[in-house]
């Protein structure tokens, strides 16, 4: 019995001896295991529902990028502004660590980051080419905007141009005069006071509310934000003035990008620039696509007139100038990016 036991005993330690090496052997052979035990995970905040583009292509950023890291890096995307932080505060938010990483719609910035405006200039941009160009100047600019601001730039996508919801149909720009006017930020606020509408800064979470009590009349905003806030609802016409522009910047608070490895760091930035085109093609689909879907909720699309147009580029054509001065690190790209267009 004594001879058996010790037997027994013997055989289940060289038993136990094999198992525990045959499972460090697997340990090795799927490494995978220890990246599981180390992911790390971070949470990008956006303001704009699920059903937005932008949002879309936050999501399958972050599929992407858990696919390039082997699983090292999970990013949740909450959507709808769940974290608390509204438009306005997502720069700040990313700086200081409150949360990770953040959708940030570059114009409402201009309170900490007056650069950030530039894009809303108005007129200063006309189409899709054009912001591309813009954006080859003042992207660099952008990126000491980030640094400064302890974060950095993955991918920047526009939103599609700008329209006027309204509740009338305007045909000359005297037609605007004294319109209660949601606007995102002071470049538009400044330009719907230079053709004589009555401006109110409000983020775009209150927007809605705005429009429902009847405190604005009309919304400055593209066809896609129209449709996330089922404008038809309140709203009859949206006027095709491209007036201005503005971009979605993802970027990552400096801290906790700094805790990834280089190859990790390399992957995800090379993944950023690969999808940065894609999404770009997203944003114009959207404005089509979103144009269409305000139609058939009964608004009508009003193309302004030449003439109209221009009444509305010579009331606002000091505001360039102004913005310059206003904004000194905006003169040097500007200038640059308008001599390449031929509009120096």
């Amino acid at each position: 019995m004594t001879n058996n036991r010790g037997w027994t005993m013997s055989v289940s330690r060289r038993r136990v001896f094999r198992i525990g090496a045959g499972a460090a052997t697997m340990t090795l052979a799927m490494p995978w295991v220890a990246r599981a035990q180390s992911t790390v995970k971070w949470d990008l905040s956006t303001v704009w529902p699920d059903s937005n583009f932008h949002t879309q292509n936050c999501k399958l950023f972050a599929e992407e990028v858990k696919k390039v890291t082997g699983g090292a890096l999970e990013i949740t995307v909450k959507a709808g502004g769940q974290l608390g932080f509204k438009g306005p505060e997502h720069l700040r938010a990313v700086r200081d660590g409150l949360v990770p990483m953040a959708d940030i719609l570059n114009v409402q910035q201009v309170g900490d980051e007056p650069l950030l405006g530039t894009e809303g200039v108005p007129f200063l941009v006309g189409n899709a080419d054009e912001l591309k160009a813009l954006h080859k100047h003042i992207r660099p600019e952008y990126e000491k905007v980030a640094a400064r601001n302890n974060q950095t730039i993955l991918y920047m996508v526009p939103w599609p141009t700008q329209y006027l919801h309204l509740k009338i149909k305007a045909e000359t720009v005297d037609a605007l005069k004294g319109i209660k006017i949601r606007v995102p930020d002071k470049n538009s606020q400044d330009l719907t006071a230079a053709i004589g509408m009555a401006p109110a800064l409000i983020p775009w979470g209150e927007t809605i509310p705005a429009l429902a009590s009847g405190a604005v009349a009309g919304v400055s905003t593209s066809s896609v934000s129209g449709v996330d806030g089922k404008f038809w609802e309140f709203l009859k016409f949206f006027h095709q003035t491209n007036h201005q522009w503005s971009s979605q910047i993802v970027t990552v608070n400096n801290d906790a990008w700094k805790k990834l490895s280089t190859a990790h760091q390399k992957a995800v930035v090379e993944l950023a620039a690969k999808m940065e085109p894609q999404f770009w093609a997203t944003s114009q689909k959207a404005d089509t696509d979103s144009a269409k879907r305000l139609t058939e909720g009964g608004m009508q699309l009003v193309v302004p007139s030449a003439a109209m147009m221009t009444d509305l580029r010579g009331r606002t054509a000091s505001l360039l100038d102004a913005y310059m001065k206003r904004v000194g690190a905006s003169e040097k790209p500007i200038k640059a990016y308008l001599a390449e267009i031929k509009r120096a």
